[in-house]
């Protein structure tokens, strides 16, 4: 299996020049930061890959002391959310005011858009997400709470983070660049998720996670409103989350996903049914296309959604004068709001 990613490594590096390399190396993988070492003779290995619009990284090296200046933030546009799991050794990060001491197994949140002190008195291994910060939806105020604040694999949170993580930084360079995005995708998605379920526990709920996630779900559900098996678990396991989770964030819409399903496949038969190139098919195959799978059912609820049979609603359209056709946007919102 062909392997694509990046290597920066001392091991071929003069002496008297490692610890500029490596400063020049990890500025390039995270951003830029002020370093300082036991010795001029430090080494460190650091493997990155790209997946999708996002990047995973190990390092290994010895005793190290980072530190994220105003002045280098400054002179940057480093706009990156680093998720860091610590493997091997012991790391304090300061950044908003805290302390976190790591041990092997945690896991801490560093905004590289703000001051940070990162310190490695031992050898140690890291790997690590990057991520553009912009990307979980989150206010200064709940990035602030979330950083350096270690995240223990025995908390809900980290049994889940710490094994992802893992993974993706392992294998991230095996995925064909189209598999790398789609993954990238998901793996934001359920970070978001996992981000808003940890400052929920904190403080009370936030939107952020909902204003992300809703849109997808609901542009997948639009994607896949012709499969009969699109159920909530269906949605829930293809999103990586709880059905319990799937059904908080449709809280928003005063309406439960099962409802927010046959109301999408009512509009497009409703829409089907007024075509009058449509007019040769039967009702029950309008109604399969879209998800139904009893006829009776469907004229059922489409009795009680929009007040006559699909038999009247299709004579009424034919009777109607011919109006141009709406954008297919346009037409889902009115009748959205309708419904």
């Amino acid at each position: 299996m062909q392997l694509s990613g990046t290597v920066y490594t001392t091991d071929s590096v003069p002496t008297d020049q490692r610890q500029t390399y490596w400063r020049a190396a990890l500025s390039q993988t995270f951003a830029a930061v002020d370093i300082a070492v036991l010795d001029e003779v430090c080494s460190g290995t650091i493997r990155t890959s790209r997946l999708g619009h996002l990047q995973v990284a190990t390092v290994d090296g010895d005793p190290l002391w980072a530190r994220r200046t105003p002045q280098l933030i400054a002179r940057g546009k480093d706009e990156y959310l680093v998720v860091m799991q610590l493997v091997r050794g012991v790391a304090e990060v300061e950044q908003d005011a805290r302390e976190a001491h790591l041990h092997p197994g945690e896991i801490v949140f560093c905004d590289m858009a703000r001051p940070m002190r990162m310190d490695f008195p031992h050898p140690f291994q890291t790997k690590s997400l990057v991520l553009p910060r912009r990307l979980l939806g989150l206010g200064e105020s709940d990035l602030q709470r979330l950083t350096a604040t270690p995240i223990s694999p025995d908390t809900t949170l980290g049994s889940l983070l710490s094994p992802l993580l893992t993974q993706l930084v392992d294998t991230a360079a095996t995925y064909p660049l189209a598999i790398g995005e789609v993954v990238a995708r998901h793996v934001v998605d359920l970070l978001t998720v996992l981000v808003a379920e940890r400052l929920h526990q904190e403080v009370g709920d936030t939107p952020s996670a909902t204003h992300v996630l809703l849109p997808r779900i609901q542009e997948f559900i639009d994607r896949h409103l012709a499969d009969p098996d699109l159920t909530p678990e269906a949605i829930a396991r293809a999103h990586q989350i709880s059905v319990r989770y799937l059904h908080k964030i449709f809280q928003t819409e005063d309406v439960t996903v099962a409802r927010w399903i046959q109301r999408r496949r009512l509009q497009e038969c409703r829409r089907e049914l007024a075509r009058r190139e449509a007019a040769g098919r039967t009702i029950a195959a309008v109604a399969r296309q879209w998800g139904f799978t009893s006829a009776a059912h469907f004229s059922r609820v489409f009795r009680d959604a929009y007040g006559m049979s699909p038999a009247e609603w299709r004579a009424s359209a034919a009777r109607a004068p011919r109006m141009p056709s709406l954008p297919s946007g346009v037409s889902r919102m009115s009748e959205a709001a309708a419904a």
